[in-house]
């Protein structure tokens, strides 16, 4: 005689209560509806401006300017192509100076070498600063009278002018600006380092690899999405480059940058709606490393 069982189908399933689904549908909802109403709806309602003329203030005085805004962006405006310079400078410095700088002080944190923890804190504290702090305190530091005029033993009659000087003030900016990008891109980097199995490194190292050859052959290659992601950070960290500069100068012509463009043409009494077209385009700008970045993530998933 043949005994039949029955096994019971997700017996370890439980049903969402009204409660469950509730509380599910806000931490799910509310986030989603806040990212709509502050960023989408943004976004586009500045891209349909970016193809008027209006004045900011009265709806009825909204007038269609097809792509004229971005005539004028693009045709007979040396400020625009010299933003584009600058935030291209800034750029090639963290590319080639600051990110690296952070990933190699994160490699030796990672190391153990004496005093790490003292290194790790040091160089991590100016990522808790804004931008805009940082500006405050360098300005104070360099400001003719300063305390790095004091260490240079120069008095007010004889003061350099480090943000006046244009030879200095675009590496001083840049050198301001890495304070910070060094210990953000060194806290990622260490972070992912973690996550490196000890046993390849040694195993590499008992074959006589060098440094540099763990580093180039083991580590980077298992690094790759976090590379992707520090490579991004830095990408949209040159091109969003505003509170530091703005603080200093307060003016876009001294040291023109394209969020200090969008600035000057979309709030305050110069208001235009060519400043609509400067923020599309450094939309665009910030945009296509985003979807590139995407699109190798979700290529990697796919595989």
């Amino acid at each position: 005689m043949k005994t039949t069982v029955t096994i019971p189908k997700n017996r370890n399933r439980r049903s969402l209560s009204k409660t469950d689904r509730f509380t599910l549908s806000a931490f799910v909802g509310i986030p989603s509806l806040l990212q709509i109403i502050l960023l989408w709806v943004p976004a586009v309602v500045t891209v349909i401006l970016s193809f008027t003329y209006w004045d900011g203030i009265n709806i009825k005085d909204i007038h269609w300017a097809g792509i004229q805004n971005y005539k004028n962006i693009f045709i007979n405006n040396p400020i625009f192509y010299q933003a584009l310079k600058n935030n291209g400078i800034w750029l090639a410095f963290f590319l080639l100076i600051a990110t690296p700088l952070g990933v190699l002080l994160a490699y030796q944190i990672d190391r153990g070498i004496k005093g790490h923890a003292i290194y790790e804190s040091i160089y991590y504290l100016p990522v808790v600063l804004s931008l805009a702090v940082i500006g405050i305190i360098w300005n104070f530091m360099f400001q003719p009278g300063g305390f790095v005029q004091g260490i240079m033993g120069r008095d007010l009659a004889h003061a350099l002018s480090i943000w006046g000087n244009p030879q200095i003030n675009t590496w001083v900016i840049l050198g301001v600006a890495s304070w910070r990008h060094i210990g953000y891109i060194m806290l990622l980097y260490l972070s992912g380092l973690k996550s490196v199995d000890p046993a390849l490194k040694e195993a590499a190292a008992i074959d006589g690899a060098t440094e540099w050859q763990i580093f180039r052959k083991i580590i980077l290659p298992t690094m790759q999405p976090v590379n992707i992601i520090i490579l991004v950070i830095t990408l949209i960290e040159s091109l969003r480059a505003f509170d530091l500069v703005y603080i200093i100068y307060g003016s876009p012509t001294v040291f023109p940058l394209l969020n200090l463009l969008v600035f000057q043409n979309f709030a305050g009494q110069g208001i235009s709606m060519k400043g609509a077209a400067y923020a599309v385009i450094l939309l665009l700008l910030c945009i296509i490393p985003i979807i590139t970045y995407l699109r190798i993530v979700f290529k990697e998933d796919l595989k």
